[in-house]
């Protein structure tokens, strides 16, 4: 959440971009040189004040509170009680994923059964959990950040393990641009987190394909899911025969 001083940190750098010396502000404001540096070290100021601030520099108030919630930090991993809200509805599930992949509310209502009201809701919903910013005509900014995954432990991953996997994995994998490769192996320790950094670039490359690609006509796109993962693991089976 935005604060006070947030604020007075926007301030101050559209001060220095403006080039508007305190002194320039104070007598703005009418207030002394040393009353508005005091002011801005203390960043304690009322929303009034704020208003004149931003009237001195010329600056829509909502302007500046859009700079410092872009700001704000990106969030790489949702706490476990955000992520139990998520999964409390299907629908807001869904929608959830839609805004993951930047899917705008005609996009999504245009594809699902959801109404306009239902998803501007569920939106809603996101926002006060922290997943997006919702902004004017529904639009939103994400608020996570491009290195986000869900908890390998939490409640979302809980619900794919128990709802999702069996799913995915009993399709045949044999249409075009389909496949499955399944690879065991024993590498040196040292090695396999390169490996795990080479999959973590084919996800960021599909995601920026998603992206990319949004601009396409609906019939020119395909819903794919790319599933990529690593672990120590030996199949369970296998496991009693050792010697």
């Amino acid at each position: 959440m935005s604060t006070t001083a947030d604020l007075v940190k926007a301030i101050k750098q559209e001060l220095k971009a403006t080039g508007m010396t305190y002194a320039d502000l104070a007598a703005c404001l009418g207030m002394a040189e040393s009353s508005v540096k005091r002011m801005l070290a203390k960043a304690d100021m009322s929303l009034s004040r704020v208003d004149e601030v931003c009237r001195a520099l010329k600056l829509d108030f909502a302007e500046l509170a859009r700079r410092v919630a872009d700001a704000q930090p990106l969030l790489s991993e949702l706490s476990q009680e955000q992520e139990r809200a998520v999964v409390a509805d299907k629908k807001l599930m869904l929608v959830a994923i839609c805004v993951l992949s930047q899917w705008s509310l005609e996009q999504i209502t245009a594809y699902y059964q959801l109404s306009e009201a239902d998803c501007i809701r569920y939106l809603a919903q996101l926002d006060r959990i922290g997943i997006i910013e919702l902004r004017p005509l529904n639009r939103y900014r994400l608020q996570l950040a491009k290195t986000f995954r869900w908890r390998p432990h939490g409640p979302v991953m809980q619900y794919f393990r128990e709802h999702a996997l069996l799913d995915y994995f009993s399709g045949g994998f044999d249409a075009q641009g389909e496949g499955l490769l399944l690879v065991h192996g024993t590498i040196s320790r040292a090695l396999a987190p390169s490996f795990l950094e080479r999959l973590q670039r084919v996800a960021q490359d599909f995601a920026m394909q998603h992206q990319s690609d949004q601009k396409l006509a609906a019939e020119h796109r395909e819903g794919y899911t790319l599933l990529l993962a690593m672990r120590r693991w030996e199949f369970e089976a296998f496991q009693s025969l050792r010697r």
